[in-house]
């Protein structure tokens, strides 16, 4: 008796689990995760094309870091994480939501001196984006 209560358990949990991975939706529509890449593509994008401004390298691993736990407590596995973050469809996505935040602050793509502005107002709010950039 012991042996099929067990194994009645050990069978419902098994589809638990398996129906719970089913019903979670895919990481591109975990707003967290795609939030968080946003803003490490926006800072990413600034300390590209503003030479008055620098990462914090340390800040943004630790905000990736955070962004991958948060994605692992959420029931992704490290290796959809990393076929998440390696796809160029999901990479394009991502950018372009950075690159719409941009002109809609005022920057100018094709003028790196038009990101500096942006940039310099973010790190003095000491947003998420201004705290993975300091001013040189």
């Amino acid at each position: 008796m012991r042996l099929v209560l067990s194994a009645v358990l050990a069978t419902g949990l098994a589809a638990g689990t398996a129906a719970a991975a089913q019903a979670r939706p895919p990481l591109s529509e975990h707003a967290q995760i795609n939030q968080g890449l946003t803003v490490i593509a926006i800072a990413n994008m600034i300390r590209r094309n503003c030479d008055r401004i620098e990462p914090r390298f340390l800040r943004a691993y630790g905000f990736m870091r955070d962004l991958k736990q948060a994605a692992n407590e959420a029931g992704y596995s490290d290796d959809e994480i990393e076929a998440f973050v390696t796809d160029k469809a999901e990479k394009t996505r991502v950018e372009d939501a950075a690159r719409a935040w941009l002109v809609a602050r005022g920057v100018t793509l094709k003028d790196g001196a038009s990101y500096c502005p942006v940039g310099l107002t973010e790190i003095d709010r000491n947003s998420q984006i201004g705290v993975l950039l300091k001013a040189r």
